[in-house]
């Protein structure tokens, strides 16, 4: 449980200092569509990025956990490792999300 407290502070830790530099700062280019087409591309893109940093970013802490959690969740039923598994996804897409906003 510890472990899974310190890599989500590590995760937050790592989001506080871009979510401080992109309210600072302007951007140079904006990511603003100025057409339909663009708009559909751009959502496709972002969509495609932010799954794969979510399916990275799940596969990665479980390999830093002991045990299979995939195993856990799946076979065993277990309730607790499909809540955490959830917390781990759900707070690299708000990591995702930011860095896409910034």
């Amino acid at each position: 449980m510890k472990r899974i407290l310190a890599f989500l502070l590590f995760l937050i830790a790592l989001a506080t200092p871009t979510m401080l530099c992109a309210a600072e700062t302007a951007p140079a280019a904006t990511w603003h569509a100025q057409t339909l087409g663009q708009a559909l591309g751009q959502m496709v893109l972002f969509a495609a990025v932010g799954i794969a940093a979510a399916i990275i970013g799940y596969k990665v802490f479980d390999k830093c956990t002991p045990g299979d959690l995939n195993k856990e969740i799946l076979e065993n039923r277990n309730v607790a490792a499909a809540i955490v598994a959830a917390a781990v996804i759900l707070g690299v897409c708000i990591i995702v999300a930011v860095a896409m906003i910034g």
